[in-house]
């Protein structure tokens, strides 16, 4: 019972803590997936994380295989969509 409790007090903090990390994150400019180049919400709720400070989104999950497998790759994608948004 108090570990229930426990949990009920402790989910809200950790849910404020990823909005926190959302906020400071620099916002994703794309409208597909980083990976598939799928337009995001296709294939339902786009997968959405943070890495090294900036926002990423994928057409779904399975999709974080491959974007760990070439990370900088994926990145540089991002980099050119920024200084594409920017002009």
């Amino acid at each position: 019972c108090a570990l229930a409790l426990t949990a009920t007090l402790l989910l809200p903090m950790s849910n404020l803590a990823a909005e926190k990390t959302a906020e400071k994150a620099r916002p994703y400019p794309l409208a597909n997936c980083l990976v598939s180049d799928e337009k995001l919400g296709g294939m339902g709720e786009p997968y959405v994380f943070v890495h090294k400070g900036r926002e990423i989104k994928l057409c779904c999950k399975s999709c974080m295989k491959d974007f760990n497998k070439d990370t900088a790759k994926h990145l540089k994608k991002l980099d050119e969509a920024e200084v594409k948004a920017k002009k």
